[in-house]
């Protein structure tokens, strides 16, 4: 037997706020992690509205230096230039106040500047407020996958998580749910091509979907509790990914169809709504319980078809034909050649997609 020579580096965030006026605590953390100032905050025009304005005024108040811009996308463009503001005003800390794009911009943007980021989440709709990856749009039209860190410390407020509209918390339900496909995906790679597998990710993982559906009929409209539930689900997801040292926990082929049609469709739905209809779609070419996530998905009012997504048939199987294009590195359900424009009008058709 060869030296052990196994090495597994972890990044996990140092704080995690839950709860009913979570945001009211946000000096007391930044005091409590020893955070410098200036502190940045990287937000839009609705989010600074929600959150960005308190929390300036709480860490003002604290006697921290805050400094902010409003961010308009999350692209490459907005991450050079959220980094050059973090630079001038020498940043001690970035804070990313909002849902997908300012959380992501910030991400970035700290990543590179080499500061910590903070997460403060204003809607539930994806595990990307605790992972250390990035869904940037390059410059292609294409949404991109990108490296960075994940927060030190995440501060969500219930209250306004579940005052935010009720499609996002329920976007990222079906986000969590997804997990169900991407594990049996990395445990095909693992089997087949030799890929690196955590057993105590997936397990993890795999444990936070199944509460997730056994406990869809709690999620409701305005309820801090659903928001609670939710936030719980998706840290727990995040962290998953931590252990894994990658996103393979929480993203497969089913993510790989969501980023296809976000390419394709005209119009493209929420992408917690997107990787819900390929995860039935995916977890019946599993050979899994796909009646039992779709019946799951319809339970929490999310989309089970193309129609529901607003997205046309015919993009749903162009999408289908050309997810394996997305990640071909990443090895899924769908192999290394994808699917025919028959396979993929017969999956979508049989799931009832469309």
């Amino acid at each position: 037997m060869g030296a052990f020579n196994k090495y597994k580096a972890m990044e996990f965030p140092r704080c995690v706020v839950v709860g009913h006026d979570a945001l009211e605590d946000v000096a007391k953390v930044c005091t409590q992690l020893k955070l410098g100032s200036p502190v940045f905050l990287i937000q839009d025009g609705v989010t600074r509205k929600i959150a960005g304005d308190r929390v300036r005024e709480l860490l003002e108040k604290a006697m921290f230096e805050v400094r902010e811009t409003e961010i308009t996308e999350a692209d490459h463009s907005e991450i050079t230039r959220a980094q050059k503001l973090l630079a001038e005003t020498k940043a001690a800390v970035a804070f990313g106040i909002g849902g997908g794009r300012p959380i992501d911009v910030a991400k970035c943007a700290s990543f590179n500047a080499g500061i910590p980021f903070v997460s403060v989440p204003t809607a539930a709709s994806h595990d990307g407020i605790v992972s250390s990856k990035a869904s940037i749009l390059g410059a292609s039209g294409k949404k991109e996958s990108v490296n960075a860190h994940c927060p030190m410390a995440v501060i969500g407020d219930t209250k306004i998580i579940a005052s935010a509209p009720h499609r996002l918390l329920v976007a990222g339900c079906a986000d969590v749910i997804s997990n169900s496909t991407a594990v049996l995906d990395w445990d095909l790679a693992a089997k087949l091509k030799n890929e690196y597998y955590s057993t105590s990710a997936v397990s993890l993982s795999r444990m936070t979907a199944e509460m997730m559906i056994e406990n869809a009929r709690m999620i409701r409209p305005g309820l801090e509790e659903s928001a609670w539930f939710v936030l719980k689900a998706l840290v727990s997801s995040g962290m998953a990914m931590g252990i894994a040292g990658s996103s393979r926990p929480a993203s497969g082929s089913e993510h790989m169809f969501s980023h296809a049609l976000d390419t394709i469709a005209k119009k493209p739905a929420l992408h917690g709504e997107q990787v819900g209809v390929g995860t039935i779609m995916m977890m019946y070419l599993h050979r899994g319980d796909w009646k039992g996530i779709r019946s799951a998905l319809r339970t929490l009012g999310a989309p089970t078809s193309a129609e529901e997504l607003g997205v046309a048939p015919e993009e749903v199987i162009e999408a289908l034909v050309h997810a394996h294009e997305v990640r071909p590195e990443r090895y899924t359900i769908l192999g290394e050649h994808g699917l025919s424009q028959e396979s993929a009008m017969n999956l979508a058709t049989v799931t009832k997609v469309i």
